[in-house]
């Protein structure tokens, strides 16, 4: 095991920042990235927005992000940060910065694993600078933070160990995007095939309601509470969720499998939907509403994906003003949405349930391989736990 030295930032990666204000946003072209993208060492650029070829130039003369550059936010949700992919074009939002490693000194993932690691995120915590409204990272002192790194070989051991994991957490979600790309089509295919019907929502629900205001507890053992944070990409993730008291929860409220969920307030998270499918007791908070249909009237899962496919329109329901828009229960209610005829819900119905079930399953293993990454990172970082001993541990659990 080679010798660990301890360095600073400046020694083996530059650091950039991105514009300080944010461009039109365009329906395609290259990506303009947010903070909200950096996910627990992951881009998801489902969080991001697309610019015209023209801006794309305009905020990339400072920096062009690469792949291997290791993004991360310096104004709230600090401590974040991901890897630039290859093959995308993008350019930094705002409150976003970039490290580019020295890559005769440091592996690019390592250096994002080291930028995650328990050791260098209390690092974050003890320089952050608080600020009136936010805090963050002073990037004139940044290149001055130590950090500490192993011998590019064992950096390369510790990267394909936990880069092991990482291709398989992709590859998992792969399986589910695909899952859920390929129920879209046949809803799509089934809706069209019969020529469909058009219902409104509130004619088909037996449920409609917002979710209620928590009071929040950090007991394991109290109610699961999601948040909209939770809802992204038509699907629920309790990474984001809290604890609730549950002796006041009534019973609607309690979500049960095959419920809609509608995120229904604030820019930029209004119109999200997703279908709960999990059996876990759990609830919403009033940010959200639930939709529950009536099985006599319509099959709930037939019904889910046709509230999916009716997001963009979803979206577009908000009223107020900037920053504060709402759905209303009652706009939600009048939605017209498609359905295939009941004979073909019927047919189409074992289908969508096998495929999500996949989708579901492919992600279950997502959690916990990423628990597994997650333990073992700083064990590694730290230098407690050798690239070998870690090997046997993945064996064993996958």
């Amino acid at each position: 095991m080679s010798e660990w030295i301890e360095t600073t930032i400046g020694d083996v990666a530059t650091v950039f920042d991105g514009p300080h204000a944010t461009p039109k946003k365009t329906e395609e072209g290259p990506w303009f990235l947010s903070i909200s993208s950096l996910n627990r060492g992951r881009l998801n650029l489902t969080e991001s927005a697309h610019v015209s070829e023209e801006d794309y130039s305009k905020w990339t003369r400072r920096v062009t992000p690469q792949e291997g550059d290791v993004l991360f936010s310096y104004e709230t949700r600090l401590g974040e940060a991901a890897m630039m992919p290859a093959g995308i074009r993008a350019c930094l939002g705002r409150r976003m910065g970039l490290l580019r490693p020295r890559r005769n000194v440091v592996e690019p993932k390592f250096l994002l694993y080291a930028y995650l690691s328990p050791e260098f995120q209390q690092t974050i915590k003890s320089r952050q600078i608080h600020g009136a409204t936010v805090d963050r990272i002073p990037l004139a002192s940044l290149p001055t933070w130590p950090i500490r790194i192993p011998g590019l070989p064992e950096q390369r051991a510790v990267v394909a160990l936990l880069g092991a994991l990482d291709d398989k957490i992709t590859v998992n979600e792969r399986i589910a995007t695909i899952s859920r790309e390929l129920c879209l089509a046949l809803f799509a295919q089934a809706v069209t095939e019969d020529g469909g019907i058009e219902a409104e929502v509130e004619s088909l629900s037996c449920t409609l309601t917002r979710g209620i205001a928590p009071k929040y507890s950090q007991s394991p053992d109290d109610l699961t509470v999601l948040n909209q944070k939770c809802i992204r990409g038509g699907r629920v993730s309790l990474a984001p969720a809290r604890r609730t008291l549950r002796e006041k929860v009534k019973g609607p409220k309690l979500l049960l499998k095959n419920d809609v969920l509608v995120n229904s307030t604030g820019v930029g998270t209004l119109g999200r939907v997703a279908r709960w499918t999990s059996s876990e007791v759990a609830t919403v908070d009033s940010h959200i509403t639930i939709v529950r249909f009536d099985e006599a009237q319509v099959d709930p899962v037939c019904a889910g994906f046709a509230m999916l496919r009716a997001q963009p329109e979803i979206e577009a329901m908000g009223e107020g003003s900037t920053g504060q828009t709402e759905l209303r229960r009652t706009q939600l209610g009048e939605l017209e949405i498609s359905l295939p005829s009941k004979e073909k819900q019927h047919e189409i119905r074992l289908k969508l349930d096998s495929l999500e079930a996949r989708a579901d399953q492919a992600l279950n293993e997502s959690q916990a391989l990423a628990t597994l990454r997650d333990t073992l990172l700083p064990q590694l970082m730290s230098g407690r736990l050798r690239v070998k001993d870690a090997e046997k541990i993945v064996e064993d659990a996958t």
